[in-house]
């Protein structure tokens, strides 16, 4: 097959709509559902982030992606009770690697991934595909999907779940082009490896960077690889845990990403893990409850007559003191960014969300000034000379 006809493009205004390729056959299949155009972009972007984060560390990988960027990236390490608590599948006995890296990757943003596009590194198992059947979604992309995965995944949405399986085998072409208003843009791939050489150039004078820290990082920055810019990420354990996307001012970006990490560790504190909400409520009610529990707005949660619709007992409020005491307590937290830092007050942003390790590729005339508020906090950061735009 060479060519898909789509039901439209971005818009339903937007037709025709079709992928195609100039030569050779798509090296995808449709097994299910009709993928529209943006659960495509969402699918490739999302399967060549995973392709790199398997290939860098040799674990299974996973990424939730929304409006072509992601929302959400891991890999299958290990989770703790709290971990599997505030994702969500402490109920789910014991996980595959697979789909550990999707609870991950889906549990860290939560609010942002609903109703993602889901990509995996490997073939989809029946753990993986039991832990995406219960959450909203649009669709997968994976090199494969075993038999009661795959049927169990035909279940969503009536039968209209967009399932597509890619030849793990297909390299593009080297060179690519992009159509914009009438003219046609052309460059080389960004072939761009990711890996330990990248992080050699450390600037400040820790100069302490430990093998987890090194897998963060590589997460970090594969993960940026494949956000819209500009764009920042956070990771720690083995999963992003904050991304900063598409925003027009760096410190925007980091203060976005930021919190979002900051949202995450939050959620793992005693306040949050301990509410009692009602048996009726859903996940994705639990979620936004949450997201309003721990932010400025907790009145719309905790006031009479609606808190009673949400919880069992009426929660205290989750003070600001309570909450800078809690987040003081993250730490060893990895930081990428697309682009050089301008100025310190990043690096200040940062500092308030436990980051201890950066990766950035330097050339700033204000360098000394962000290498300087980097060694004020013993951080540690290497330069490593190279830019991920992605548009």
């Amino acid at each position: 097959m060479r060519e898909l006809e789509l039901k439209y493009g971005c818009n339903p205004n937007q037709k025709p709509s079709r992928i195609y390729m100039e030569e050779g056959e798509l090296p995808i299949k449709v097994l299910c559902g009709k993928p529209g155009y943006i659960n495509f972009l969402d699918a490739f972007n999302g399967w060549q982030l995973v392709r790199e984060l398997k290939r860098a560390t040799g674990l299974p990988a996973a990424t939730s992606f929304k409006h072509v960027s992601p929302a959400g990236a891991a890999v299958g390490l290990p989770m703790d009770d709290t971990l599997a608590k505030i994702y969500w599948v402490d109920d789910m006995g014991e996980l595959s690697p697979l789909a550990r890296a999707y609870a991950r990757a889906r549990g860290a943003d939560r609010m942002s991934s609903f109703g993602d596009f889901i990509s995996l590194s490997d073939v989809c198992d029946v753990a993986t595909a039991k832990l995406i059947k219960r959450e909203v979604s649009d669709g997968v992309i994976a090199p494969g999907y075993e038999p009661e995965a795959l049927e169990l995944l035909k279940q969503k949405k009536k039968g209209n779940y967009a399932i597509i399986e890619i030849d793990p085998n297909y390299e593009p072409d080297p060179i690519e082009h992009k159509e914009v208003f009438g003219i046609t843009f052309e460059q080389g791939r960004n072939e761009l490896v990711i890996n330990d050489e990248l992080l050699s150039n450390i600037v400040t004078e820790n100069k302490e960077l430990p093998e987890q820290a090194k897998i963060d990082l590589a997460i970090a920055l594969i993960t940026l690889k494949y956000t819209q810019s500009n764009s920042v990420c956070y990771a720690k354990g083995g999963q992003a845990i904050g991304i900063g996307a598409g925003q027009q001012s760096r410190i925007h970006c980091t203060r976005l990403a930021g919190q979002k990490a900051d949202n995450w560790w939050l959620r793992q504190s005693p306040q949050v893990l301990g509410l009692q909400f009602v048996d009726s409520i859903g996940r994705a009610d639990r979620d936004n409850s949450i997201d309003l529990y721990i932010g400025d707005e907790y009145e719309d949660v905790l006031a009479e007559g609606t808190w009673q619709n949400i919880f069992k007992v009426k929660p205290p409020v989750f003070t600001r003191e309570e909450k800078r005491a809690w987040l003081d307590q993250l730490t060893d937290v990895a930081l990428g960014s697309d682009a050089f830092f301008p100025f310190g007050d990043n690096i200040e942003r940062a500092h308030k969300s436990g980051v201890k390790y950066i990766a950035q590729p330097g050339g700033s005339v204000r360098d000394d000034n962000v290498i300087a508020t980097c060694n004020k906090y013993n951080m540690t950061m290497a330069f490593t000379g190279i830019r991920l735009f992605h548009h």
